[in-house]
């Protein structure tokens, strides 16, 4: 799977997405005004998805924060959040926990370490079923560990 020049054959796939969802996708990109249709914009994200990968530094020593919204009545994600971290206690600095309402809630990770290991930790908390939506932002400190 090589990168996409935006040239070539293009291949169709379908999505399910919540209607409510597509309904608030479709009036943003009405809303930019710029002629963009739903397929350019999937792309335009699949592009920045690509792009924001080819930026990780695995081998530099980063420092960042991670922050996440997710409703902890799913399932025992509240208990699995805190088994990822407890595997990361080494990179991981400080933390905040925000009530949002009953069921959501706001955490944010303030992170240092080596790239590889900052962004392990991330994928695997981001990809835990419930969380609902989540950023890594990350710099690399271009010196040793000792930041």
């Amino acid at each position: 799977m090589g990168g996409y020049d935006g040239a070539g054959e293009l291949a169709r796939f379908s999505v399910a997405v919540p209607a409510e969802l597509l309904r608030e996708y479709d009036a943003l990109i009405e809303k930019r005004g710029d002629a963009r249709n739903r397929s350019e914009s999937i792309r335009d994200l699949m592009r920045s998805a690509v792009v924001h990968e080819h930026l990780r530094t695995p081998d530099e020593q980063v420092i960042g924060s991670l922050t996440m919204i997710y409703d902890h009545h799913t399932g025992d994600l509240t208990r699995r959040l805190d088994e990822v971290q407890h595997d990361y206690t080494a990179e991981i600095v400080s933390t905040m926990h925000v009530h949002l309402d009953h069921r959501n809630c706001l955490e944010i990770l303030a992170l240092k370490g080596r790239g590889a290991r900052i962004y392990e930790l991330a994928d695997k908390l981001l990809g835990l079923r419930g969380v609902k939506h989540g950023e890594l932002t990350c710099a690399a400190t271009g010196t040793s560990l000792d930041i």
